[in-house]
């Protein structure tokens, strides 16, 4: 009879938590809906002449994207991520205390760049997987979220082979319209990780002929709104200046320089 009750005592909890009510419940089965949706797109043969290859694969991610949520918790950027008229989601969200939700495949298109740029790519969200730090953007990120975050990355890097350069924030990307991650995100500790590109101005020595505005555009940036571009710069790589005006100084001008060294 003891060895009975300890059974259901064991066996209940998961009961519970089995028929326990998910706030995510419904949005779940419309995923699960959409991706059969998707599935039946793949499958279906057009019409016509057909003659199906044998090579081919997934398309993988080329880019990660990483970004602040701006809000307040983490169930705020679930709420915000399952309404159908906010029109915006991400790969992964990961909160304060380092814990890491999925919330799309890998392979599916998220909607987190919307309109940016990065180099010759205008559509980021199609080529890149977009991770949110619950961050309200104006306070340093958890020790445990970095670590988390570190951990996704590493995964990422490996299994779609994702380059070091491809490692880059919202806020590069849009840069008129966004600032995440903010000044406080460790870019440099990510990039000793791999993830990321640094400088080391050791031994650099600009040319005569340095065109800051070039520059930029070589990096990566779109300059069409320069201010823009150079002030994203500066929160990225130089985030103790980047709320100092639009302008670099020397220094500066040698960071940018290495750094776009490095990405050719």
């Amino acid at each position: 009879m003891k060895q009975v009750r300890l059974l259901l005592c064991l066996a209940l909890p998961a009961i519970l938590f089995s028929c326990a009510h998910s706030p995510y419940g419904t949005t779940n089965k419309v995923y699960r809906k959409q991706a059969k949706s998707y599935a039946r797109t793949l499958r279906a043969e057009p019409a016509g002449q057909w003659i199906g290859t044998t090579n081919f694969n997934m398309r993988k991610p080329n880019y990660v994207i990483i970004h602040h949520t701006a809000q307040g918790t983490c169930d705020s950027t679930f709420r915000t991520f399952t309404l159908t008229r906010t029109s915006v989601s991400a790969h992964y969200v990961i909160c304060k205390d380092g814990t890491v939700v999925q919330m799309l495949n890998d392979y599916l298109r998220a909607w987190h760049a919307g309109l940016s740029k990065w180099g010759n790519v205008t559509d980021m969200n199609s080529c890149s997987i977009g991770i949110e730090l619950d961050n309200n953007g104006y306070v340093p990120f958890q020790p445990q979220q970095i670590n988390s975050l570190m951990v996704l990355l590493d995964t990422l890097k490996h299994r779609y082979n994702i380059p070091a350069a491809n490692f880059i924030g919202h806020g590069d990307i849009a840069p008129t319209r966004k600032n995440d991650p903010n000044r406080y995100f460790p870019w440099q500790q990510l990039a000793e990780k791999g993830f990321g590109l640094w400088y080391d101005t050791t031994n650099v020595s600009l040319p005569a002929d340095f065109n800051i505005k070039q520059a930029l555009r070589l990096f990566g940036y779109d300059v069409r709104d320069t201010s823009a571009a150079i002030i994203a710069f500066k929160r990225h790589f130089i985030p103790a200046d980047s709320t100092t005006g639009i302008k670099l100084d020397e220094g500066e001008k040698k960071i940018l320089y290495n750094l776009m060294q490095k990405s050719e």
